[in-house]
């Protein structure tokens, strides 16, 4: 009797995907930081989204800042190199984009809870990778 080879799910593709649609949107967003190829929104924001706006872009680095994180974090997740350390330099910005939304400007709130979402997934897909770095009395090497 000859035995069928097994099928492999579809769902292998879940965590490559997820880095696709999470590091291609970064990749995008890091670029612009320094290109400013996406036009602004016509739309005005409210006067606290306004202001946190202007208090990074007048500290003169914290922009260009965030426009390299992304930039690399986008680069290491579509390359799929480095994606616990991708994430974990994600993961502020993620933070801070849902309280920004939260509280201040509502109509990205979707958007960051789809951002969120991927990482959540993909940081339990690499929750492996995360263990020596959450060690509650990690010990240094001799």
């Amino acid at each position: 009797m000859n035995a069928s080879p097994k099928k492999k799910s579809f769902t292998r593709l879940f965590p490559a995907i997820a880095r696709y649609l999470l590091g291609l949107p970064l990749l995008v967003f890091g670029l612009n930081g320094f290109l400013n190829f996406i036009p602004q929104p016509e739309v005005a924001m409210p006067e606290g989204a306004m202001a946190f706006a202007a208090a990074l872009m007048n500290t003169g680095y914290m922009m260009q800042l965030i426009g390299i994180t992304h930039l690399l974090v986008g680069l290491m997740l579509v390359t799929n190199r480095f994606v616990p350390l991708a994430l974990t330099l994600f993961a502020p910005f993620i933070v801070n984009s849902i309280a920004f939304h939260f509280f201040l400007e509502r109509s990205g709130l979707v958007m960051a809870g789809i951002f969120l979402f991927f990482e959540l997934y993909l940081a339990w897909k690499y929750r492996h990778a995360f263990g020596p770095m959450l060690a509650a009395r990690a010990q240094p090497t001799e």
